[in-house]
């Protein structure tokens, strides 16, 4: 049974554009009928360029972002949309934000960020102190005495990470949701952050989804690996496999961007820029006017998911007549690669 479960899970935003009193309302499709699972001790990967929906994705996982439409499963059980979030589905699913130094709280010490989530979830008094200093530990801040009376200020990026990943395993998640954990570090240091989480998953079994523009850092982590395009899941396949055999236009192009420390003079390939998010093609495929290859079928078709084989498929008319579209039946089964 997975741990957390999406079937179609959408979120739309109506924003207004323009000047004036009267300006037109527009739609932002920033999640489109996303389905994924995350199952314990494995790491699924989320990629994709800025404005893609991962973080909307992410935020709708831990119910901060009320869905517009789709389902919910946590541990086989469905969980209503509309309701309110729970101190016991908070313990079990947490977040990990993207920067450190904004998601705690500067004027307080270490050990008042770790202590504070532990006493809202009605941790008895006399045990706040050592689950604060065993959690340090589990992130390999040790000794923990020499971490938990400085302010955040007095600790590097790094070390700060790791006390926002602890902060989130104070309250023993079953589910960790890492959006982004790495980018605002070092390159030095991101391997000891990348490592770290994918220890919490092989040791304690732990069901994790990372999140990253980073396509490298998801090869090194991830056991499945999902692309996102404009809210959409254009690709997915599991371990490397969609790193060393891209099928999606969108996705050779992420990779084809990737710096080559053998070729460091290779030029990356020159695409059309990203349309304003939200602003993309009503009808058709939405990476059309940037895809090399895009033929007229692009442009008046949406393409539906192609399973290309047991676990890689990918939403690109390229592969019509080569592939095997996938059926709603199963979908609905919501198999690992059973994703629109």
């Amino acid at each position: 049974m997975s741990q957390l479960e999406a079937r179609g899970l959408t979120r739309h935003f109506v924003v207004r554009t323009g000047h004036g009193v009267f300006r037109p309302k527009h739609t932002v499709r920033a999640v489109d009928d996303v389905s994924l699972r995350l199952d314990a001790g494995r790491v699924i990967a989320v990629v994709g360029e800025s404005g893609s929906g991962k973080t909307v994705l992410a935020r709708m996982l831990a119910r901060i972002v009320s869905p517009t439409s789709g389902e919910l499963l946590f541990e086989g059980t469905m969980i209503r949309a509309r309701s309110r979030r729970t101190l016991a589905y908070t313990s079990d699913v947490q977040m990990v934000l993207q920067d450190p130094f904004g998601s705690i709280n500067p004027v307080h010490r270490i050990r008042h960020s770790l202590e504070r989530p532990l006493l809202i979830h009605h941790t008895p008094k006399n045990e706040v102190d050592d689950r604060a200093r065993a959690v340090l530990a589990r992130v390999s801040l040790e000794p923990p005495e020499r971490y938990l009376d400085r302010y955040p200020h007095e600790l590097s990026g790094g070390q700060l990470q790791r006390v926002s990943i602890a902060r989130a395993l104070c309250v023993n998640p079953k589910v960790l949701l890492a959006d982004e954990p790495i980018s605002m570090l070092d390159v030095s240091v991101r391997l000891g952050v990348l490592n770290l989480l994918r220890g919490l998953c092989d040791n304690e079994h732990m069901a994790i989804l990372y999140i990253t523009h980073d396509i490298a850092s998801a090869r090194y982590i991830a056991d499945e690996t999902i692309v996102m395009y404009a809210g959409q899941v254009v690709e997915r396949s599991h371990g490397t496999r969609l790193i060393d055999e891209p099928q999606h236009p969108y996705t050779q192009l992420l990779i084809a961007s990737v710096p080559d420390p053998n070729n460091p003079l290779r030029r990356a390939p020159e695409v059309e820029d990203r349309n304003s998010q939200g602003l993309f093609p009503d009808i058709g495929c939405r990476f059309a006017p940037r895809c090399p290859h895009a033929m007229d079928k692009c442009r008046q078709v949406a393409p539906p998911i192609f399973t290309l084989s047991d676990d890689h498929s990918s939403r690109c008319w390229l592969h019509d007549g080569h592939a095997v579209e996938v059926s709603l039946s199963e979908r609905a089964q919501g198999g690992s690669i059973s994703t629109t």
